[in-house]
């Protein structure tokens, strides 16, 4: 009788399980099929897409979403050069992936073989590490490497090719359960026993940190999307609450510390960011986002204590004291080194007061602009009513999907996070197109969670037909895409602009008018629904939420209500 085999397809999909892959984001095709079917078998669950781009988005918010490294699968050539956008995007973001590509016969290669390209070439610039299984026997070793790089240090990209010759080359069982063995033990080991930091001991960072914010006048705590991703919650809880520090989150570290929370600065953020004097910025990186912690926006006196996985970040940076390390540990850290001389702000605290009046006064002008009820639907109108509506499942809280140019800028304003985690959006590089592909990662990484995304009818467009993904899934997924007849809100030419032979022509920004978005989730077998009005969409979300099925909500908006570009008009 002859010994069983494993092929190259089965193996790759063990090693991934015996890793402790869960789940997998993808789209099938030559070579890697049998991979996709392979690892389910082994207990990966594969998440089948309609596109790579956005199967890649889907895998780098996991990442984000779980600490581990989300999985990619994709076909060689086109399909490896569509998964670069999530590649790139997760390395961006700083969230662990690893992407898995067939690639073609490495006897043809140079050839003209078919989809044949130079994958590993392809992917090093977004990626921590590419390499290439040459053999059926490298496939175990590479795919623990990778997920090791994926996660080391500042998390990111990693790649693996695997040609589809290697994935046909076959193993005995035996042999295949060694090498997956012996993989886990050498990753184990290195787990065990890394290599020493080339950086400066934490204890000199963390004494002058405390001290620095100690003997501030005005000091702020910024909170990134790094510290949420360390589940750095708790910590920086007890930091704000024990020293009274006011506290500042970007887009994605909403949550962290609840936004009601009332030492909140987010609405109060230019005189936050213009007069402290201390700034702790945690998993944050001084970039556009913090407006490179430049003049005139900050303090030209401003002193930051930077804390970062990435010691290359506190290099480019150069702040007053910079810390390497994980943001949870650290943190805990200064907390320990605070509580031996203990120091609070009192809400009566100049500071505190100067932050919280601001705040209160900049938030009740927002809240009486938000009661009005505005049809045709302004911005405003329609994200309060999704806000309270959000907030009425309290917890675990829904995780909001959030992208596009008004949709999200005023959105982030409005839109409520109490517990971390739980806002995902256009990240660092900005990224359109990231929405449906977010929404299905959430909805496996936190099953236990409704998910909510809130999409300008632009960055829907990109990732639309993933509505299918969620209905053929039968995801918890509501989807609310704001339609306002195009990017920004359709045609906004001057009269200048509308000449030339191709004048008749729609405007570069403009889509069909009233577009029916909601009968694509239909066709599919999913809910849709049209609202115009405030009971309309009161309806729709209570109904769908109550559900917890896939849902399209098309809602219209005004094409005149919002801004070319949201906020970011002096780029445009």
């Amino acid at each position: 009788m002859a010994a069983e085999t494993v092929d190259g397809s089965a193996l790759a999909g063990r090693a991934l399980a015996a890793a402790g892959a869960r789940h997998m984001f993808g789209v099938v095709g030559i070579p890697v099929t049998s991979l996709a079917s392979r690892a389910a078998a082994a207990g990966v669950r594969f998440l089948a897409f309609r596109n790579e781009q956005s199967a890649g988005y889907a895998a780098a918010a996991y990442g984000f979403l779980t600490g581990s490294p989300g999985l990619l699968l994709t076909v060689s050539g086109p399909g490896c050069v569509h998964g670069l956008a999530g590649l790139s995007h997760a390395t961006a973001n700083a969230w662990p992936l690893l992407m898995i590509s067939g690639s073609c016969d490495q006897a043809d290669a140079g050839r003209g073989d078919f989809q044949e390209l130079d994958q590993i070439a392809a992917t090093k610039p977004f990626a921590k590490l590419a390499v290439k299984a040459t053999t059926i026997a490298d496939i175990p070793r590479l795919v623990f490497q990778a997920l090791a790089a994926a996660v080391s240090g500042r998390p990111g990209g990693c790649y693996v090719d695997i040609p589809s010759d290697v994935l046909h080359q076959t193993l005995p069982e035996s042999e295949a359960a060694d090498l997956i063995a012996a993989a886990a033990a050498a990753a184990d080991s290195a787990a065990s026993n890394p290599s020493p930091p080339k950086q400066k001991p934490l204890d000199e960072g963390i004494e002058k940190a405390a001290d620095l914010l100690r003997r501030a006048e005005r000091p702020l705590v910024v909170i990134g999307k790094g510290a949420a991703y360390a589940r750095a919650e708790a910590a920086i809880r007890k930091l704000v609450d024990t020293t009274g520090i006011p506290f500042l989150p970007t887009p994605m570290g909403k949550g962290v510390v609840p936004d009601s929370h009332p030492l909140s600065a987010t609405a109060a953020r230019s005189l936050a960011i213009g007069q402290c004097d201390v700034a702790l910025v945690v998993g944050a990186r001084l970039n556009w986002l913090l407006h490179f912690g430049e003049p005139p926006k900050w303090s030209k006196d401003v002193k930051f204590i930077l804390v970062d996985v990435c010691e290359e970040e506190i290099e480019l940076r150069k702040p007053h004291v910079g810390i390497v390390g994980d943001a949870k540990r650290v943190i805990e850290l200064i907390n320990r080194e605070i509580k031996d001389d203990p120091f609070c702000l009192a809400r009566s605290h100049p500071w505190v007061e100067a932050i919280t009046k601001k705040a209160k006064d900049n938030v009740v002008r927002m809240e009486a602009q938000l009661a009005k009820d505005v049809v045709p639907f302004n911005f405003m109108t329609p994200l309060r009513i999704i806000r309270d509506a959000i907030l009425a499942e309290g917890s675990p809280a829904p995780i909001v999907v959030s992208e596009g140019a008004n949709t999200m800028d005023v959105g982030r304003a409005v839109l409520v996070q109490n517990e971390p985690r739980t806002r995902l959006d256009a990240g660092t590089w900005g990224t359109m197109g990231v929405g449906l592909g977010y929404c299905i990662a959430a909805a496996v990484a936190e099953p236990e969670r409704l998910v909510v995304a809130v999409e300008g009818d632009s960055g829907f467009g990109f990732s639309a037909m993933e509505v299918e993904t969620l209905v053929r899934y039968q995801l918890p997924v509501v989807v609310i895409v704001f339609n306002n007849n195009g990017v920004y809100g359709g045609d906004r030419r001057g009269p200048d602009e509308i000449t030339g032979p191709f004048k008749d022509d729609p405007a570069p920004t403009s889509f069909v008018p009233a577009a029916g978005y909601h009968k694509m989730m239909e066709a599919f077998g999913g809910k849709g629904y049209l609202v115009e009005t405030p009971d309309d969409l009161k309806s729709a979300l209570l109904e769908s939420f109550r559900a917890r099925k896939p849902a399209v909500i098309n809602c219209i908006i005004d094409p005149y209500a919002g801004a070319e570009s949201g906020r970011m008009q002096h780029k445009n």
